[in-house]
């Protein structure tokens, strides 16, 4: 029997494989309880070329201290930031990779920010 983390895993490999053909770059995402991390990666995989956390000083001290990176509100700081970052590093289209987490939640909710913030996907 497979444990929830190899489940995830599992549903996150058959995204990894369409992204890679498409050759675009991907926003991914990882949730943990406590933060919620996002990074987009270029198109060949090769090098991360924005990234943005709950767990950076200047984030966690804007969220109101240690402990507040594992709400929906945070995630949406967290959504907004990784567009502007992308913006920066000359991305305007990814592919979201939710990395198996279902769509829904702290996921969805940066999944929309960053959308409102400008980037495509």
């Amino acid at each position: 029997m497979l444990t929830k983390k190899e489940q995830r895993l599992r549903r996150s490999r058959q995204t990894r494989l369409r992204i890679a053909q498409q050759g675009v770059a991907r926003l991914t995402v990882n949730r943990t309880n406590l933060h919620i991390y996002a990074s987009v990666i270029s198109g060949d995989g090769s090098q991360v070329l924005a990234a943005a956390s709950t767990a950076e000083a200047e984030v966690r001290q804007s969220l109101g201290g240690a402990g507040k990176g594992g709400n929906v509100a945070a995630a949406q700081t967290i959504g907004r930031r990784i567009a502007e970052k992308a913006k920066a590093a000359g991305v305007e289209k990814v592919a979201f990779d939710r990395a198996g987490f279902a769509y829904h939640g702290r996921v969805k909710a940066l999944a929309e920010a960053a959308r409102e913030a400008g980037l495509q996907f």
